[in-house]
């Protein structure tokens, strides 16, 4: 190919003809939204590390992962308008660029305070980077290959969050937690020089920067951050008994009330709620919502359920957790070549069955449950996810023209962000209610196999005095041996009731989707 041919405008010769450089800008900017949903998860399983490097609480090691998912919640939808004002080119370099120094900054971090300010420097660059990829798959591919660059788009969505923890977990134990930050830089590098090389060059529009729908601009970051919090740490703070968070919750939906108003009725808003008059477009964001409730609230769940119950460290978590990713790298290459021949309604719909039939088969734990029964599970999740995630970004963007995609991807990774909000809120408080009720359950039914519990106490309080204590000892601690039984019972109880929420959340979607109007 001569240079030439490389530097024109994929036009004339064929209306399927991609040049070699948008492929590398594609690739590129892929990259980018991988790293950024990468490092979402990547702290998880180091926060213990990063804690005790850092001399911080618990709840302050919370603000670790909330402050990255407000920033990235806020620039998410800034970035259409940042894009258009600024050009693809120059937006990508510059956000990259800040995504990379906030992840230095991170691992040089001195205390808690400072780790959470970079930490939300490199989610606000980080937002940027996923509806960008997703854009750029719209607006550089002819719809005879959008295929093709969803199913690239999907193992960045879907790919990324499962390995997240295994990868963090195997860095942070055999080299450190800071090399969950150092990791970020040489595909950065490779990221800026390959938008650089395969995107030309946009002039500044100075005009549309100076004239931005500003009211908007601030509703939406208030409405939003305000919601994201409230929705990360309502749970630590017992939700409506805190001032907090009560605080937040009317600043949020004041903020969003009034953002609504202004974007239906701005000339040139910051982002085009009209699109949701698209029937099609309004169900695939509400599709998008329940999917991102089912991928970061199962991210959530499997790790706190491995953890509390299984007692797993972090690299054990990890062996579980890649049987969810990894399978996905062998699906995802298929994917296009289904959507040629079925409707992409009818595979989303399998996905959300299979992603749904992997929760039910979790709803029927028992102690003896652990990372070798849990890995079925994970391949049927597997399996569904490259089937939700490319056939529904077809059916989303039906209708959907090329100057609209910026504002479509925004709403589409906003609802797909929020639906993992609101998963990560409801299980927490599903799993401190349930367990509390089932504990008490099993306290009420106790007295009816009294003389089981009975012969079971005394068997615990001999083996603790065969061990060296006296026989008053030997029964506190066996009391206190079968209280510690019925909590972890409790919370196993808990867990398949969740993993019945989402599944049951999934049907809907699945019906959903089948029972559209979509091709």
């Amino acid at each position: 190919m001569s240079e030439l041919s490389a530097t024109a405008v994929p036009a004339q010769p064929s209306e399927n003809h991609v040049p070699r450089r948008h492929w590398i800008a594609l690739i590129g900017g892929l990259l980018g939204a991988f790293m950024a949903i990468l490092d979402i998860q990547i702290t998880n399983s180091s926060l213990k590390d990063i804690q005790g490097a850092l001399s911080a609480t618990l709840d302050e090691s919370s603000w670790i992962s909330t402050s990255y998912l407000v920033a990235e919640m806020i620039a998410i939808p800034l970035s259409g308008w940042l894009s258009k004002a600024l050009g693809k080119r120059r937006y990508l370099t510059w956000t990259t660029a800040l995504f990379t120094v906030s992840s230095l900054l991170c691992s040089f971090s001195w205390n808690m305070t400072s780790m959470i300010v970079f930490r939300a420097m490199q989610g606000f660059s980080g937002g940027a980077l996923i509806p960008l990829a997703f854009s750029l798959v719209v607006q550089l591919l002819p719809i005879q290959k959008r295929a093709v660059g969803m199913a690239m788009f999907g193992v960045t969505a879907t790919f990324a969050p499962s390995i997240g923890p295994t990868l963090g977990g195997w860095l942070t134990e055999n080299l450190s937690w800071h090399y969950i930050f150092y990791i970020n830089i040489p595909p950065a590098i490779m990221l800026i020089s390959m938008v650089r090389y395969g995107l030309d060059d946009e002039p500044l529009d100075l005009a549309q920067l100076l004239k931005a729908d500003w009211i908007g601009i601030v509703t939406m970051a208030l409405g939003l951050g305000c919601l994201e919090v409230v929705l990360e740490e309502g749970n630590r703070e017992e939700w409506f008994s805190s001032p907090f968070i009560i605080t937040l919750a009317i600043i949020s939906g004041v903020s969003l009330v009034y953002f609504v108003i202004n974007e239906l009725q701005h000339k040139k808003p910051l982002v085009n709620l009209r699109l949701l008059a698209n029937g099609h477009f309004a169900m695939s964001c509400l599709a998008y919502l329940i999917l991102g409730m089912a991928l970061l609230g199962s991210i959530y769940v499997l790790p706190l359920y491995l953890t509390q119950i299984q007692r797993y460290n972090a690299m054990e978590i990890g062996s579980v957790l890649m049987w969810m990713g990894f399978p996905q790298l062998l699906i995802f290459p298929l994917v296009p070549k289904f959507t040629a021949i079925i409707k992409p309604k009818y595979l989303v719909t399998f996905g959300f069955m299979m992603f749904g039939l992997s929760c039910y088969v979790n709803t029927h734990m028992t102690v003896d449950y652990g990372g070798q029964q849990l890995i079925f599970s994970m391949l049927l999740r597997a399996i569904g996810s490259p089937f939700i995630m490319v056939p529904l970004s077809l059916v989303a963007m039906q209708g959907i023209s090329k100057e609209q995609t910026p504002d479509a991807s925004t709403l589409t990774n906003v609802m797909r962000n929020l639906g993992g909000a609101f998963s990560i809120a409801i299980i927490a408080t599903l799993l401190d209610n349930k367990t509390r009720e089932h504990l008490a359950h099993i306290k009420a039914s106790l007295p009816a196999v009294n003389s089981d519990a009975w012969y079971q106490l005394q068997q615990q309080a001999a083996h603790f005095v065969q061990t060296g204590s006296d026989s008053a000892t030997a029964m506190l601690q066996a009391q206190a041996s079968l209280a510690a039984t019925m909590q972890r019972d409790a919370a196993i109880m808990a867990y398949n009731d969740v993993f019945l929420m989402m599944s049951a959340f999934l049907a809907v979607a699945a019906l959903l989707i089948f029972s559209s109007k979509s091709e």
